[in-house]
Order: C-alpha cells, then sequence, then structure tokens
C-alpha cells in the first residue's frame, strides 16, 4: 500500500480508493492547500482515483484554500466521498459545494462505509491492487 503524509493530513491508495484523512485540528490556509495537492498528486503518479476524504479533522480554512481546493484541487480526482461530522463542517461543505462549485462529482457523508459505498461506481477496476 502506497502511504504518505504531510503535517495536515495522510494519504494512502486501497483498492481504487484515495484515502485522504485530515489531521485533527488542521486550519487550510492557500499554502497549505498548494502542499496537499502537491503531496497527493506525487502520491497518485498520474493516476486518476475516486476519494474518500475525511473532513472531521479541519478546524478551519480560508476561502483562497478552498478555491485551490475547489479548480486544481480536483486534477486526477474521480470523485469524492466527503466524511464530515459536526454541523460546522456540514454548513462549510454545502457550501463549497454550492459557490466554489468543484470540478467533480461530490457528495457529503455522515458515515465511511456509506462514503466508501458511494465510490465504489468510480473504482477503475484495471488499476485495483491486490491486497
Amino acid at each position: 500500500m502506497q502511504r504518505t503524509e504531510n503535517e495536515f493530513a495522510e494519504f494512502w491508495i486501497e483498492e481504487g480508493i484515495l484515502y485522504f484523512i485530515y489531521k485533527h485540528g488542521s486550519i487550510i490556509l492557500l499554502d497549505a492547500a498548494k502542499k496537499i495537492v502537491a503531496e497527493r498528486l506525487k502520491l497518485q503518479n498520474g493516476v486518476s482515483y475516486p476519494v474518500f476524504c475525511d473532513l472531521r479533522g479541519i478546524r478551519d480554512s480560508e476561502k483562497a484554500a478552498r478555491d485551490y481546493l475547489a479548480r486544481e484541487g480536483s486534477e486526477l480526482v474521480k470523485a469524492v466521498g466527503a466524511l464530515v461530522e459536526s454541523p460546522v463542517t456540514k454548513v462549510m461543505l454545502n457550501f463549497y459545494m454550492k459557490i466554489d462549485r468543484p470540478r467533480t462529482p461530490t457528495q457529503m457523508f455522515t458515515t465511511k462505509e456509506d462514503a466508501l459505498l458511494y465510490l465504489q461506481a468510480y473504482i477503475d477496476r484495471d488499476i485495483v491492487q491486490a491486497p
């Protein structure tokens, strides 16, 4: 399993899905968003994946960072299943999806299982690695 991390998140690819878990207390400013996207693209090595994105660790983010993630951050992303927990995060993600309009299909979920089920339709079976 390919795995990497930085001070904001950890990323790995497993069974055709890229797992993207924000670390607890993360504050996402533009520089952080650029670093996160660069790290993710390096891990993906030119291959597009559906992304399970656990947003529960984010404490705050700035508009410039959200704009960057909605545009440049969509590169090599087939779809996003976003896991949220708090009402504040739900409001932020709804706002993001309506205002920033991510380029890829994005859905919000309150359980990991539901998010992964949603992403199953986007898995490229040719690139799924054996366990």
